[in-house]
């Protein structure tokens, strides 16, 4: 018995004393304040603009907007955000392949016929730190 609670008592030690972060994302220059913005904070290349780890809305005021993003374990991440100005939740594109409504991406990242890459946008995160990402639509 006692083995089993040690067990559990490292278990949870490793849970509480691993490094959460955090990441502040402000966005700026929408075209307008109508609609929200939509940031996903992905945590892999292979779900890059697929599926995000972590999803926030927010609203936009004076053509700006902020989220943060707690309790991040340490890794490497990338942010992406578009401006949903028709609250429909989904990413507009023209014919599949070209953006209608405004996005950004991590590092400035941007594609050249096709997607920003995972390598372009992607930073790491470790030590419990609170890394500030400035986003401009």
């Amino acid at each position: 018995m006692q083995t089993i609670i040690t067990y559990f008592a490292l278990i949870l030690t490793g849970l509480f004393l691993q490094a959460q972060n955090t990441v502040e994302v402000t966005m700026t220059n929408f075209s307008t304040n109508d609609g929200t913005v939509r940031v996903g904070l992905y945590n892999s290349e292979g779900q890059w603009l697929e599926r995000e780890y972590k999803a926030l809305d927010s609203k936009i005021t004076n053509r700006t907007a902020k989220v943060t993003f707690t309790d991040i374990p340490d890794g490497v991440y990338a942010l992406s955000c578009f401006h949903d100005e028709d609250d429909n939740g989904k990413f507009k594109m023209f014919m599949g392949m070209l953006p209608i409504e405004d996005y950004a991406c991590s590092n400035d990242a941007s594609g050249m016929f096709g997607p920003p890459k995972w390598s372009d946008a992607k930073f790491e995160l470790k030590n419990g730190e609170t890394k500030q990402v400035p986003l401009t639509l």
